[in-house]
């Protein structure tokens, strides 16, 4: 049950992800609600509008499919905008921030919700125009229909403008950065918070290996299903590989102190997922990487936007902050009972690899510098739950100053920074 629950839930969030999601559900609703409105007006709906509301009658065929047509048309411009509008958006902060900011602003909820309600409103106009015939003694204009499809256009003008001022408010690399934060702290405060303690097993060389069957990106690992394989099989279980790591098919993914059956390893490998986008929420290193790289694309020559660096250094001194709460190696304990190791990033490396491509670019930016100085110093203030995180925290320090040294020739830049690292140094 737990193996199901886990492909039918990769399965729901990689359906969702998808900007053609909603879309289309709309699309097959608006046909659906068509071909049902075609039934109620066999039953005289229109009729009992009119004897209710008589001033809704139309008493011209051609006004309701002129009306119909001028609705469809329209919408279909605003569709094709909208459309154009979306690939913009994507473009831009493909090319300004990051690549990997695309899955979160494509799954946009919003986005897909007012696109579907264009398409779905153009898509049962253009099915009760068709179905507009001359009225006869036993058969009247579908009224209730064309108002339905006019109240629909009403409310598809109405999320344009909502659609306009959503996405003017979404392409701010301000609002982006928080996007991608919060979901990093949401994660990371999750894992936190889970039932993990800090160890690892011992003695493991004699365990049994088992490799990757499949090639691709290790996007999510199902540690509850893991769990309860443990727990039934009596086993332990010790993950060798890092989520977001791309592996080739025969790579080393877990070991296991006994043997088992074919059958219960078969149904341990279903529960490493492996798929190519990567989602912040699944794995909150994603976090940093991309705030590191909107950083580093706001330093870049073409860009040059050292505000925009400050902002995203802001951001990954409060992960920082918050990752120093967690140890390194974690392993999953209930009932006093050793059942799963995890492989984790280090903070050493993960301090190193955000900060070494940090250095690349702002070496030459003293006010970039003197603010990533002061993240360092920032950190040694912080409770960290291993005293060999301020030591990683002391080496990068070293590392920048290093790089300034050879990088900045103003002597009063220098020893402002001197001034700064001298201060954590001490």
């Amino acid at each position: 049950m737990k193996k199901l629950f886990t492909k039918v839930n990769s399965f729901y969030n990689i359906l969702t992800g998808s900007i053609a999601f909603y879309p289309t559900f709309y699309s097959i609703l608006a046909i659906f609600l068509a071909f049902f409105m075609k039934y109620i007006e066999t039953v005289d709906a229109s009729k009992q509008l009119i004897e209710w509301f008589p001033g809704l009658e139309i008493t011209d065929v051609d006004t309701a499919r002129n009306l119909l047509t001028t609705l469809i048309a329209g919408g279909i411009s605003m569709l094709v905008f909208t459309f154009n509008m979306v690939m913009l958006l994507l473009s831009q902060a493909a090319a300004n921030y990051s690549p990997r900011v695309l899955p979160s602003l494509i799954s946009n909820r919003k986005h897909q919700l007012i696109l579907g309600a264009f398409l779905g409103s153009i898509l049962y106009n253009i099915i009760t125009l068709i179905g507009i015939d001359e009225p006869t003694q036993n058969q009247t204009i579908p009224i209730l229909s064309v108002l339905l499809g006019l109240t629909a256009a009403i409310i598809s003008l109405a999320a344009f403008v909502f659609f306009i001022h959503n996405i003017s408010f979404n392409i701010q690399i301000n609002n982006i950065l928080k996007n991608v934060f919060s979901k990093a702290l949401k994660r990371l405060n999750k894992v936190i918070d889970s039932n993990y303690k800090d160890g690892s097993f011992s003695n493991t060389d004699d365990w049994i290996t088992f490799k990757a069957k499949k090639s691709g990106t290790l996007q999510n690992i199902s540690i509850s299903g893991l769990k309860k394989i443990a727990k039934e099989q009596d086993i332990k279980i010790k993950l060798l590989q890092i989520k977001g790591t791309y592996l080739l098919a025969n790579s080393p993914l877990f070991k296991i102190n006994k043997e088992i059956d074919e059958k219960v390893t078969d149904e341990i490998q279903e529960y490493f997922l492996f798929r190519e986008p990567e989602l912040v929420s699944d794995n909150y290193v994603l976090g940093f990487k991309q705030i590191t790289e909107i950083a580093v694309k706001a330093m870049s020559p073409g860009i040059n936007d050292p505000g925009t660096a400050i902002n995203a250094i802001n951001y990954l001194t409060q992960l920082f902050c918050v990752r120093m709460n967690k140890p390194d190696l974690e392993l999953l304990i209930e009932d006093d009972k050793e059942l799963i190791e995890l492989k984790t990033v280090s903070f050493e490396e993960l301090i190193y690899t955000t900060c070494a491509a940090l250095r690349t670019y702002s070496r030459n930016d003293v006010i970039v510098s003197l603010k990533m100085m002061s993240m360092y110093e920032q950190l040694l203030q912080n409770p960290a739950s291993k005293e060999d995180y301020y030591k990683s925290i002391h080496k990068q320090a070293e590392l920048l100053m290093h790089d300034c040294k050879e990088h900045i020739e103003n002597t009063g830049d220098l020893e402002k920074l001197q001034n700064l690292y001298e201060k954590i140094a001490s």
